[in-house]
């Protein structure tokens, strides 16, 4: 990359985002980690309960993944290769369970599958869903649509030739698919398994509403920092929950990295196959229902009278609800959400700016401080932050709340527009220098307008994850400002499953006005830009 004579200003920017990310990841995580140096502590590692939960994390984390990413790569091939009608519909119904937190999904396959479930006392069930059958189910909910994501996006993209080609030699379409799709899924299949693998194995929602006896590494740090107040310990599992979000964020680069660039040269044709697309309309039907069911569930739960009881529709668990608190921590949340999506997407742009349009030292590691944040678990920031602040004038307020969260979800915003501003012409710096242009006036004028969607998506994803996030933010919050998904777990602490099932909508409800909200202002902008 051409690095042109680069302003006072942009030197200034380049060392306050430097400082910004030792601050708020190098700082907290050293300082979290250099407990390890303490042999007391490191005893940990010895004890059966650590050893107890390492195996239940390996096996739940490892029989999620395989089950995500199939079914994944079986919706993946659905929606791209038949001909049914609805993908659209249904590329956006298998994304839905992104917008509530993993404790509700524990939840609602209480209220679904649990002793007094609804399935449970229909088909007169005497199953247990606690353990590990409830550990994979809700993990299945909660992992599977980023693992949609990564290959539906991939496949939809995938150059028809050589089908074509193979059609007319005459090789069968099951060997078409072992020798010409999976060998151009191979990285992202390889990126898919390790970031739910990784995914599953951090999470402590699932396993805290539905593992019984099941203890995972999440929960037992969990309970020892939060629980006990012994945070060395916390520190100490801290550690090897790092482990393999650190494999897959490698993994994830080099398989970036490596990625050769592919261009659709002629997309797919999908014919109608009768026996074909009603198979693919029986998978996506049983998935969606599998996905979409436990949630339909709390949010019947959420407007009857007394469940398993009474079902009696009522509004009564609204006005509870709010009277236990939710309005406040609904209004925390929103607060949380703007202000880290607002300040979120200044920083992950600026940063991405200079990665992508300055180059230089500084932006190379500003670029490797950035995506480092993807391999720090929320829980692992979480409790590094309560280490490294508690004694800050932030800490118990909104700012450190902010920060987690900033923090933790940086990355992939980042990487939307790292990825956005690349495809921008390369030489709009120099037409400016040699016009007299600043950079400032660059950056408003064209480049926020051309990448404007980008923006938004940048935005939207932020909001969803904020209000969503209960992992960075468990450690930090106060009855004050504690955002409302954590409300989830307190209420149905307290046996109102109701108001805890209302909670969980009303997450769901805000998480679908801010996509729609984001998805009319796209569609206003292109219509706006179509008209001219």
């Amino acid at each position: 990359m051409t690095r042109y004579n680069t302003s006072h200003g942009t030197r200034v920017l380049e060392i306050a985002l430097l400082l910004f990310f030792l601050l708020a990841v190098a700082f907290p995580l050293v300082g979290m980690f250099s407990r390890l140096a303490d042999p007391q502590v490191r005893e940990v590692f010895g004890t059966p309960a650590f050893a107890t939960a390492c195996v239940n994390s390996l096996v739940v984390a490892a029989l999620t993944t395989v089950i995500s990413v199939l079914a994944a790569l079986l919706m993946s091939w659905v929606l791209c290769r038949t001909a049914i009608h609805g993908k659209g519909v249904f590329a956006v119904l298998l994304t839905v369970p992104m917008l509530v937190p993993s404790l509700a999904h524990g939840m609602s396959l209480v209220y679904l599958l649990g002793s007094n479930g609804i399935l449970t006392n229909l088909l007169h069930g005497s199953w247990s869903i606690y353990g590990y059958p409830g550990i994979v189910m809700g993990s299945f909910l909660y992992s599977f649509p980023p693992a949609f994501l990564m290959l539906y996006d991939v496949m939809r993209y995938e150059d028809a030739t050589p089908y074509q080609a193979a059609d007319v030699l005459g090789i069968p379409k099951g060997s078409q698919f072992a020798h010409i799709t999976l060998p151009f899924l191979r990285k992202p299949l390889v990126s898919a398994v390790f970031a739910t693998f990784a995914l599953v194995i951090t999470d402590y929602g699932v396993p805290l509403m539905v593992g019984g006896k099941v203890t995972t590494l999440p929960v037992l740090m969990y309970q020892n920092a939060v629980g006990l107040l012994d945070f060395d310990a916390g520190a100490a599992i801290g550690f090897v929950l790092l482990v393999p979000a650190v494999i897959d964020f490698l993994v994830d680069v080099l398989a970036r990295d490596n990625a050769s660039a592919r261009y659709v040269s002629r997309g797919f044709d999908n014919k109608r196959r009768p026996v074909r697309d009603a198979l693919g309309y029986v998978a996506a039907v049983l998935v969606t229902l599998a996905l979409l069911l436990p949630i339909a569930t709390f949010c019947m739960v959420s407007f009857v009278t007394k469940y398993p009881l009474d079902l009696t529709p009522t509004l009564a668990n609204v006005g509870r609800a709010f009277t236990m608190g939710a309005g406040s921590y609904w209004v925390n949340s929103l607060f949380i959400a703007l202000v880290v999506s607002i300040l979120g997407t200044i920083v992950a742009y600026l940063v991405a700016y200079i990665t992508a349009r300055v180059g230089g030292v500084s932006a190379r590691l500003l670029h490797l401080a950035s995506v480092t944040t993807l391999a720090v678990p929320g829980i692992v920031l979480g409790l590094s932050f309560s280490l490294a602040f508690k004694d800050s004038p932030i800490y118990g307020t909104f700012a450190i709340l902010i920060l987690v969260n900033l923090v933790h979800f940086i990355a992939s915003p980042y990487l939307m527009a790292y990825n956005s501003l690349s495809k921008v012409n390369k030489n709009l710096e120099a037409v400016g220098q040699t016009m007299g242009v600043g950079r400032v006036r660059i950056v408003l004028d064209v480049l926020v307008p051309a990448t404007a969607d980008t923006i938004a998506e940048m935005f939207s994803f932020f909001f969803v994850n904020c209000m969503v996030t209960i992992s960075a933010v468990s450690f930090l919050s106060t009855t004050l400002d504690m955002p409302l998904a954590l409300l989830v777990t307190d209420l149905d602490a307290q046996r109102l499953v109701e108001c805890s099932a209302f909670v969980a909508v009303l997450i769901l409800f805000t998480n679908v006005v801010e996509k729609a909200v984001v998805a009319f202002v796209k569609r206003y902008r292109h219509a706006q830009q179509t008209a001219i």
